[in-house]
């Protein structure tokens, strides 16, 4: 059991250190045309989703984008009420990861680590070198999830792992369990990506896996909250807002779970139990978001209640 939990432990760090990486890598190649995409092209609510959706699925992290979103808010540089749109659309962003890793794309890995360190080395050509680190850090993350698959498998003889795994049948334990996991490795990405693989080994149900998805969404908030610290109130707002967005949708994902999880079979028929959590993973955001784009103004409003603005603040919007 030691060797099981180590080898676990080992994919784990694979895949967090790769997933770090990619973010920052991508980040810094596209990061000021990032900056200039935020700030140009998010006039509105619609425009703001689909800005912080496809920036998220370039940079593979929401809660980068959130972070940068509420650096920007802090400086001046973008209004909270645009922000709003930008933490919205990279909760759909996000979900794209959970479609690759579905792709069951890790017993290639090894291509993509080889395709990647060659690029690395190829010389007096920095493009090439970029590109190898990007190729490379994705297959450094398959490799880390088929790491992570290849140790669970012994573990379904595990009776008290199994045991434990049963209890996120209770849907409300499941997404507490999935929160927790969450603000421990501070990624809900790898937490939808543990559950996607116990879910492909028949370690947990399709209900299981949806449930600790849904607690995901939740432990995400922290890091974006710590980023609001010692900065301005419009920051806070952002920071609230993304909070108070995920724990109502939860909510209402909780409250309507059954009819949700039957939703997704229906969306999913045919498909693989990996590929239908992350159907799940999506379709719960995108309904989500569908639902309160429309309650921006609300939201404005009362978060400008809650937290009302600081008139030593200097408002300079480019």
């Amino acid at each position: 059991m030691a060797e099981i939990i180590l080898s676990l432990i080992a994919g784990l760090v694979l895949f967090l250190h790769a997933v770090h990486q990619l973010s920052t890598t991508i980040q810094a190649a596209v990061g000021d045309r990032a900056a200039v995409w935020i700030k140009r092209y998010t006039s509105n609510a619609i425009n703001g989703v689909i800005v912080g959706a496809v920036i998220t699925a370039i940079l593979g992290s929401s809660s980068a984008v959130i972070i940068i979103t509420i650096v920007f808010v802090n400086a001046n540089l973008l209004a909270f009420k645009n922000a709003m749109g930008i933490v919205l659309g990279a909760n759909i962003g996000t979900t794209v990861s959970s479609q690759i890793i579905a792709l069951d794309v890790g017993k290639y890995s090894p291509i993509f680590l080889l395709i990647g360190f060659v690029l690395l080395f190829v010389p007096k050509v920095p493009k090439a070198s970029d590109t190898g680190r990007v190729v490379f850090y994705f297959g450094l993350l398959f490799f880390g999830l088929y790491f992570m698959e290849s140790a669970v498998e012994p573990m379904k003889d595990e009776a008290h792992f199994t045991n434990w795994m049963e209890k996120t049948e209770n849907h409300l334990l499941g997404a507490v369990i999935g929160a927790m996991v969450t603000l421990v490795i501070q990624s809900s990405s790898a937490t939808v990506g543990i559950a996607l693989i116990l879910a492909k080994k028949e370690l947990l149900t399709l209900t299981g896996a949806i449930a600790v998805m849904l607690g995901a969404e939740l432990g995400t908030c922290s890091d974006t909250l710590l980023a609001t610290i010692r900065g301005s109130r419009q920051a806070l707002k952002t920071g609230l807002f993304h909070l108070s967005f995920n724990l109502i949708s939860i909510i209402l994902g909780l409250l309507l779970f059954a009819p949700f999880v039957d939703l997704v079979k229906i969306v999913s028929a045919g498909s693989s139990i990996e590929r239908t959590v992350a159907n799940g993973h999506m379709l719960f955001n995108l309904l989500g978001v569908l639902i309160f784009v429309w309650t921006i103004p609300l939201f404005e409003k009362a978060l400008n209640r809650i937290v009302p603005e600081n008139p030593d603040d200097i408002r300079v919007f480019a």
